[in-house]
This record gives structure tokens, C-alpha cells and sequence, in this order.
């Protein structure tokens, strides 16, 4: 059980948050013990706004105490409340002149509406900087709650958008009103496994230079998240996921530049769209998708390639995907490059799935039964390299970005916000121009994409392997640039001077019986440089080109309470480089600590808080197009500066929340609430800045001779800060150019009907129903393995 939890006869340990769900949902009266817990707890609530009425914040299981009375116990007959009750009603009645106190003058025009002549209470959200203000009316109409949501010292206040939408937080591209759009898809996929989508591409009937994808998704229903691939014949465009339905249904849309791709919407082109999904009488949500492309030309420096070729398991004969599962297969394809290639990327799209989804919460191999049948945990240390070889020899590599699902850790984080990247899995680029003597002979040449970790040895020492967990799904491809008089590329080299270390360690704590585990504690550290360089004979002479990376990875992290809590703190940091002007900068932080109680046979918890980011910082462009590039302009205020050309763009997303899961067998539902916060600000860089990594391991940031800066100059371009609560949105401030131009407060949901009849009306919501291990990567021993591989079948 976790620190946070209480013994309640004939519940099981709960959580405030988990009993109150139960009480909610109890059909007829509240069990006694259980109803003695909460005014007890709810008589805590009180000493705590009395003894801080000006400062005290209530989280959100406290929240939703009051909210649960004041539904239960809301009516203004007093004779429909029980003696019973007096004193929590007394309580409440208190509590809510407490926080007017504390709101003091902030409020003082709020008060003065109208509805102040019926019962009301005060509380207050924080989450990080950002405080709200919520008011929780009784509803004229409904024995319900409508909650009206306000920023506090803001005027400002939009309840008209009442909708089911999911919400993945990313700069708009820009997309103009007319263009040439085709229908690339139009299905639903159902019993999906193994059955993929398939139609036919042909080029519109415009001229264009820009191509962007609209896919929009409807669901509903119970059902796990899923994993969508996009292919053009054997070629891999885009990998997206699924947000996790409602019994109302939800949409979301994604809209993603993809001018990148321009060599392969010139011709025709078989579309393969695989989303295996599974249908039962208990996960009966269904994917209702349509995915449209525009085509238009705009004014703009983009080069796309002139030719992209897979690294895949070419199976689009068979109307199949092509990704590799790996370590189950080799990702290894053989690649032939014309004689006049003058630049070359290869891109690499992989992620985790089933047991290495979760691959960053994982262990050194040697403490992987340090709990022994407590807790299951998964080995090969939480690093994860991905190794590009060419013929053998490394060309690169990538440190993935830690993706979570919608369903993973806890789902009521990503209800409606969705984690960083999970509607568009970003790929990593690698610049191979310095293997081009190499590799544009006309001859094949083998391309290995490899997914490696760490196992160890009990005493600190550790090696890098291919033998991982199962599995990842993995593709990549070639984008080539060929020379325009139509030269043959010659060279010497490549030469390269790579190194890699790792420092281990892990240390167990013992218990008062010296025979029990009481925690474990582990570190990894991991540091790795890679610099390769040739010299290319051109048409204008010799060219020096170069690929150069430095990166550092940290993971600490402690298990405790028969591995049942986790707290991982994670860093990974890198800087890569070409001669030819290309640079990134790139820091992944996260933070998560979680904590599960599953007793045979009963209830099912989890909580967990989170903070995560991914901030990029990027000079020129590789095989993608540089996020200046593709952002829409037309949004700007008129007082932006009209030169809307950059040298580079700065990207900083961050989100942090906490949430909560129950699963109650005997209902056979599961319940879940949550609140995430996510900041997304783009920029444009004015000034060079460049990173440049020498293959010594160091780094140079500034050319010869230019004085230092802290930061490089930037142009606000894009900012969005948004507040999830169960399910709402209850604050979202979107600006462009610096300046602010929306911020409204909405409550998700249809109708008040809706929002008081689903699970819980504190904002408890139905989910389906996960294994331990399905969410976090540990957990017990597995009772229902069909839904472990429902979830995770590839």
C-alpha cells in the first residue's frame, strides 16, 4: 500500500480520492465505515482551512470530499439532511466562509452575480504557477453540480464551447483555406489486428510544393490506446496513437506538415495505415478516422529530398506494415544509392511497446528480483540506445524520447491532454553525408537499426546489448539529395572517433527484518560521442563533411515498499552537429513517482504525480523541415516584426500532473481522475548560436572570434499554457507573437445530464480496465494475461 492510503473494513486500503469514487458510486446507502472515514477526513479538511484561511490550497482528493457532501447533502430543505450529518454540514458551511476569507477582495465582483442567493462553495486548484478559482453552484435543473471555472484576477470567462475534444498541444502549420485536398482515408478499423487499411495515392491534379495531413478520429466505447503506422508502399510516414475513449464518444484532430515527403506524392503510392485494435463485449470501442491531405504551394526555402528510401521489412506486396519488431527480428534492410548523392539522412521512428514500453521506470538486470514474487520488474537498465550500422559500422545513434501513452502510468493524466508527442511519435534524424564514399558506389549496402540497453554484472560493471525486453517497433528510411548537374560523388573516408562510458550502481536497503527488502536504490550513468568526417570531391571542389554528437543520460531512482512505489528521475541531454551549418540541442527531463496497491482479489490502485519535458533548440535542417519553416504566420498580431525568416527555431514543452486509478472487481469497472498542466512556447532564433560537438567530447557553442551569449536572441512565434481537471479544460491561454489572444475556462461535456450521470461526480471517470504491469511496468503477478496482450499486440 502506498504512504497515502487507509485500511477501511470491508474496502481494502484506499486512498481520500479512491473512497470517495466508491462512495459515489455505492448503490444505496454508504457503507458506515466507510461514511465514517470521510467525516472524518472531511473534519481534517476543516482544521486545516481554519488553521490557514488565507494560504491553505485544497488538492484535488479534497476537492472532491467537499464536492461529494455537497451534492449528498446540498438541498436547502433541512429536514432531507440526518441529524447524522449536522456536523458536516456545519463543516462545509464553515469551510466555505473560510476560503472567501482567504479569496478576500480577488472575488469581490464574483460575489455580487446573481446566484449568490443559493448555496455555494469555494476552492481553490493550484497547479504550479497557475491558481484557479472554481465555483461549484448547485444547478437549477439537476441535482447535479455545474462548476464554473476562474482564473483568478481575470475578467475573461467562455462557457459556450462544450465539446469532447482531445487535446494534443503542438504550434499550428500552416494549412491555408484552399488547396487541393484529397480523401487519403475514410474507415474504421474495428477486429483490426493484422488487418490494415488499404487504398491507393495519386497525385492531385495542382502543382505544390507543401503538403499537410488532417487526421481526425472519432470513439466510443471502452478501449485501450493503440498504436497507428502510416506507410507509402514500404515507406513509413507517420506513427500516431489513440487517446483512450468514453462511453459518449471523443475526437481529436491532428493536423502535421508533411512537405518532407514531397518526392513520394509526385508519384502513385499504395497506403497502408495499420491500427490493430480488438472488439469484445468489454472493449467496444471502435476507431471512426478520416485523414485528408492539402496540397498548395507556398513561398518558401524548403529543399525536400529527391529521393527516400526504406529501411524496413518491405511487406506492402502483402498489403502488410513493414515495421520490425525488435529484438524478435533484425531490423536490417539492404539499400542501393545512386552515384550522385550529395547529402544523405537516414530518420529512425521506434518505440516501446509491451514489456519495454515502460523501459525508462526499468532496473539493472542483476536487482531485477530484489523483491523476488512481491513485485515483477524489468531488466537492461532504463537506457535505451538506438544504433544505426552501416555495413557493420556505426553511422550514429539516437536516445529516444520517453513517449507515455494514454494509457500509461495512470490515464486520468491524458484526459482530454495527451503526453508530449503521443499523437505524432517524432523520428530522430541522422546525417550520413560523411559515408557517401562509402555507400554511392551503385553496389547494396546494408542498413541496421539496433535497440540496445545496458546488462550488468552485480559489481557495477555493465555492457551494452541487443538481448532487450519485447519489444520495439522500429522502422526508418533514406532521404538523399542528389547533385543537380548530375556529377558522380566521390571521397575518401569515412573516418570516425566514437567512445562510450557508463557508471552503474544500486544499493539495497533492509528492513527491520533483516530478511525483507525494504527499498532499492540505482543509478545510471551514460555518456557517449560520436564524430565521423569525410572529404567529398565535387564539381566544385573538395568538401569537408562532418556528423558529430555528444550526449549524457542520468536515471536515479528508488523502489520501496515491496517494490510497489517508484520514483524515477530521469535526464537525457544531447548536442548534435554538421559543417554544414545543421545543429540541435536537446533536453528530455522526467520525473515520475507512482504508487500501487493490488491485494489479491481486491480493490486495484494507483497514484502518481509527474513532470516531463522536451525542449529543442535547432539550427538548419536535416531530412525535416525546421519547425520556423512550417509554422502559420497568418496567426501573428499585426504588430509583429514582418520578417519572418529565422536561422533556427527553440521549442520548450513541459507538463506536469497528478492522478489517480481504482479498479473494483466485484463492479468490474475501473474509475480514474487526474490533473495535467502543459506550457508549449516556439520561437524563432534571430542570431547564429551554433552547436558544434568536436569528436574530442567537447563542445564548441560559438564560432571563432564571437563573443558568448547566455541565450541566442529570440521572436516569440507560439505559446500555449492549458490546465486539464477529470476530463476538463478548465484553463487554456493561447498567444501568438508574445501576446495573449485567448484564454477561456470550458467544462467537457455535452449536457449538465452527462456530467452528472458519468462515474463519479467529483470528477471521477470510467476507464477501462489494466493490469498493474499495463500501466506502469511493474506490478504484481499477472491474473488476466489476455488483457496484458490485448493491449500491447503488434
Amino acid at each position: 500500500m502506498g504512504g497515502n492510503t487507509e485500511y477501511i473494513a470491508g474496502h481494502g486500503y484506499l486512498s481520500l480520492g479512491q473512497a470517495v469514487n466508491v462512495a459515489q458510486n455505492s448503490e444505496g446507502g454508504v457503507d458506515q465505515r466507510l461514511a465514517q472515514f470521510l467525516e472524518k477526513r472531511l473534519a481534517e479538511v476543516w482544521a486545516k482551512l481554519n488553521a490557514q484561511p488565507r494560504s491553505y490550497i485544497l488538492p484535488p482528493d479534497e476537492f472532491a470530499l467537499l464536492n461529494y457532501y455537497r451534492i449528498r447533502f446540498g438541498d436547502n430543505d433541512p429536514d432531507h439532511i440526518s441529524s447524522a450529518h449536522a456536523t458536516t454540514r456545519h463543516h462545509i458551511s464553515i469551510a466555505a466562509v473560510a476560503l472567501q476569507a482567504f479569496l478576500g477582495d480577488t472575488i469581490s465582483q464574483i460575489l455580487a452575480l446573481s446566484f449568490l442567493s443559493q448555496p455555494i462553495v469555494y476552492c481553490i486548484i493550484q497547479e504550479a504557477i497557475s491558481p484557479l478559482l472554481t465555483i461549484v453552484k448547485r444547478s437549477p435543473i439537476d441535482s447535479g453540480l455545474f462548476i464554473e471555472h476562474f482564473r483568478i484576477r481575470s475578467a475573461h470567462l467562455d462557457l459556450s464551447s462544450q465539446d469532447t475534444s482531445k487535446y494534443g498541444v503542438v504550434p499550428p502549420v500552416l494549412s491555408p483555406a484552399s488547396g487541393c485536398d484529397s480523401i487519403l482515408m475514410e474507415h474504421t478499423f474495428a477486429f483490426s489486428y493484422g488487418q490494415p487499411f488499404i487504398g491507393e495515392y495519386n497525385p492531385p491534379n495542382c502543382s505544390f510544393n507543401r503538403v499537410v495531413f488532417n487526421f481526425t478520429v472519432t470513439s466510443a466505447g471502452r478501449q485501450f490506446d493503440r498504436l497507428g503506422l502510416m506507410f507509402l508502399g514500404d515507406i513509413e510516414v507517420f506513427r500516431t496513437s489513440t487517446a483512450e475513449p468514453t462511453q459518449n464518444g471523443i475526437i481529436w484532430s491532428y493536423v502535421k506538415d508533411m512537405s518532407s515527403y514531397h518526392s513520394l506524392f509526385k508519384k502513385p503510392q499504395k497506403i497502408i495505415f495499420d491500427l490493430g485494435n480488438l472488439i469484445d463485449d468489454t472493449y467496444t470501442g471502435s476507431w471512426n478516422t478520416k485523414l485528408t491531405a492539402t496540397f498548395f504551394t507556398a513561398e518558401d526555402d524548403i529543399e525536400p529530398a529527391a529521393l527516400i528510401l526504406p529501411i524496413s521489412a518491405r511487406k506492402a506486396g502483402q498489403d502488410a506494415s513493414s515495421a520490425f519488431v525488435v529484438p524478435e527480428t533484425q531490423a536490417v534492410d539492404t539499400i542501393v544509392l545512386p552515384k550522385t548523392v550529395k547529402k544523405a539522412v537516414v530518420t529512425i521512428s521506434a518505440c516501446g511497446q509491451a514489456t519495454e514500453e515502460f523501459w525508462w521506470s526499468n532496473v539493472l538486470s542483476s536487482d531485477t528480483n530484489v523483491f523476488e514474487n512481491d513485485t515483477t520488474l524489468y531488466g537492461h537498465s532504463p537506457f535505451r540506445e538506438l544504433r544505426l550500422l552501416i555495413d557493420g559500422r556505426l553511422a550514429g545513434v539516437a536516445w529516444p524520447f520517453p513517449v507515455i501513452f494514454t494509457g500509461g502510468v495512470v490515464p486520468g493524466f491524458w484526459r482530454p491532454l495527451v503526453g508530449i508527442d503521443a499523437f505524432d511519435l517524432q523520428e530522430d534524424e541522422i546525417d550520413i553525408t560523411p559515408f557517401i564514399p562509402l555507400i554511392n558506389d551503385g553496389q547494396s549496402h546494408t542498413f541496421e537499426i539496433q535497440v540496445l540497453g545496458i546488462d550488468d554484472d552485480g559489481s557495477g560493471t555493465g555492457t551494452f546489448t541487443t538481448a532487450i525486453g519485447s519489444n520495439w517497433v522500429v522502422t526508418g528510411k533514406v532521404f538523399a539529395w542528389l547533385d543537380s548537374s548530375n556529377t558522380t560523388i566521390t571521397g575518401t573516408g569515412p573516418t570516425s572517433a566514437s567512445s562510450s562510458s557508463m557508471k552503474l550502481q544500486s544499493a539495497i536497503k533492509q528492513g527491520t527484518n533483516s530478511s525483507a527488502v525494504a527499498a532499492l536504490d540505482y543509478s545510471i550513468q551514460v555518456f557517449r560521442t560520436v564524430y565521423i568526417e569525410s572529404i567529398l570531391h565535387t564539381a566544385k571542389g573538395p568538401k569537408t563533411v562532418t556528423w558529430s554528437q555528444n550526449l549524457t543520460f542520468s536515471n536515479i531512482g528508488t523502489l520501496s515498499n515491496k517494490g510497489n512505489d517508484q520514483i524515477v528521475d530521469q535526464f537525457t541531454a544531447g548536442k548534435q552537429a554538421t559543417r554544414a551549418g545543421y545543429s540541435k540541442s536537446f533536453e528530455y527531463p522526467l520525473w515520475v513517482s507512482s504508487s500501487y496497491n493490488a491485494p489479491s482479489g481486491g480493490n486495484i490502485t494507483i497514484d502518481a504525480s509527474m513532470k516531463r519535458g522536451k525542449n529543442v533548440q535547432q539550427l538548419g535542417d536535416l531530412a525535416f523541415s525546421n519547425s520556423w519553416k512550417t509554422f502559420d504566420y497568418a496567426r501573428l498580431p499585426s504588430t509583429s516584426p514582418p520578417d519572418h525568416t529565422f536561422l533556427g527555431s527553440d521549442i520548450t514543452n513541459s507538463q506536469n500532473g497528478t492522478a489517480s486509478y481504482l479498479s473494483v472487481p466485484e463492479q468490474k469497472k475501473s474509475y480514474g481522475s487526474g490533473s495535467t498542466e502543459q506550457h508549449l512556447a516556439l520561437s524563432g532564433i534571430t542570431m547564429p548560436h551554433p552547436v558544434t560537438v568536436l569528436h574530442s567530447g567537447a563542445s564548441d557553442p560559438e564560432p571563432a572570434g564571437q563573443a558568448q551569449s547566455a541565450r541566442p536572441p529570440y521572436q516569440a512565434l507560439y505559446q500555449r499554457n492549458i490546465i486539464a481537471t477529470n476530463n476538463s479544460v478548465v484553463y487554456d491561454d493561447e498567444g501568438y507573437g508574445g501576446q495573449s489572444t485567448t484564454a477561456s475556462s470550458t467544462t467537457f461535456g455535452a449536457s449538465w445530464e452527462q456530467q452528472v450521470n458519468r462515474a463519479g461526480h467529483s470528477g471521477a471517470r470510467e476507464f477501462a480496465e489494466m493490469q498493474v504491469e499495463t500501466m506502469l511496468g511493474r506490478g504484481p503477478a499477472l491474473a488476466g494475461e489476455s488483457v496484458f496482450e490485448e493491449r500491447w499486440r503488434i
